[in-house]
């Protein structure tokens, strides 16, 4: 058996309800249904929507992060995951 590690890839990230829309995910948005919004909750933001990744629709939770892979694909990932898994990178002005 071999092993494999995973290569040091920088993505893009957001959480769900806790941080900043980036534009990309505006232009998903945009993109002929790669996200779809239930109706806003009582201060505005739905508690969940629902992206569409490479493996099919998956529902994104208030508190998860959503992530746009190397070929612009959106995925989710639940918070405790996305804290050992990534970290911050420093990005020059």
């Amino acid at each position: 058996m071999s092993k494999y590690r995973k290569k040091p890839v920088t993505i893009e990230a957001f959480q769900w309800g806790a941080t900043p829309r980036p534009r990309w995910f505006y232009n998903a948005c945009m993109d002929g249904g790669r996200v779809d919004f239930p109706p806003a909750s009582v201060d505005g933001i739905p508690s969940h929507v629902v992206v569409v990744t490479l493996s099919g629709p998956v529902k994104v939770d208030r508190g998860d992060w959503i992530l746009q892979g190397v070929e612009g694909e959106l995925y989710p990932c639940k918070d405790n995951i996305f804290q050992k898994t990534y970290e911050p990178v420093e990005v020059p002005e």
